[in-house]
């Protein structure tokens, strides 16, 4: 059976890692963009190189319309997903909740919930044994935010992230026999852009300040992490949700 991946927001960070780890593990990878369509033109090349097939499909995954497209483009280009990374998301600006604007409450809920589940449920309709599929895993990506609660700057994002991590648990559930596996990782703060974009830069220099093992996450650590979940290495292990944040 081929391994198909769908990793949305892959034109960079996380994603971008996941997708170049996933095509040297032989996955043929759709890199899911939402705007960027340079950046993952050139994720798709670095896949390719693999020797392995790769698409971009812009989507925002926000639109259950956009949602469905890139399950069908996958579809037609690549196959049945077999593995869904669910990794795209937006910090939604920092601020304390008195100062918190409507725009960010709803576009972080947006992308970060509603776009997980329409994700999850695209995935479900594939890879479930009920719908004439084999079985298949989906990662979750969610944040130490969920459980230090984030006060003072990303109380709003922390709560998404708590929701993400109750999807996986009940998803896994419901699904397990279906011969799906629904995993998450609780991500500590990750050396991307994503910070700088949402008004906060100082804050990878101030995480590495209080991390046991004295430095930001980058990329690749959680890319290897998801990697591990989706791999036959971890085939007893669903509704888990894997702390990789340094020790904080």
């Amino acid at each position: 059976m081929t391994n198909i991946a769908i990793i949305t927001g892959a034109s960079r960070g996380i994603g971008a890692a996941t997708a170049k780890l996933a095509a040297s593990a032989g996955y043929d990878v759709c890199v899911n963009y939402a705007s960027n369509a340079k950046a993952a033109g050139l994720i798709v090349d670095d896949c390719k190189a693999f020797d392995v097939r790769a698409i971009a499909s812009k989507a925002d995954i926000a639109n259950p319309d956009d949602v469905a497209k890139l399950f069908a483009e996958c579809d037609a280009q690549l196959g049945k997903v077999t593995l869904l990374v669910n990794n795209a998301g937006i910090v939604g600006n920092a601020s304390k909740l008195i100062d918190l604007r409507n725009e960010d409450l709803h576009a972080t809920y947006a992308i970060n919930v509603f776009g997980s589940i329409y994700c999850c449920r695209e995935a479900i309709k594939r890879m479930a044994r009920s719908e004439g599929g084999n079985g298949g895993s989906i990662i979750n990506i969610s944040s130490i935010a969920a459980k230090l609660g984030s006060p003072n700057e990303y109380i709003h994002y922390a709560s998404s992230k708590a929701a993400i991590e109750t999807l996986t648990i009940g998803l896994s559930k419901e699904v397990g026999p279906e011969g799906i596996r629904v995993n998450c990782i609780r991500a500590g703060t990750v050396n991307t852009e994503i910070h700088a974009t949402s008004g906060n830069p100082d804050r990878p220099k101030m995480y590495a300040g209080i991390a046991p093992l004295g430095r930001v996450g980058e990329p690749a650590d959680i890319a290897e992490t998801i990697m591990w979940l989706a791999s036959d290495k971890a085939a007893f292990t669903t509704g888990a949700i894997i702390r990789v944040s340094g020790g904080v």
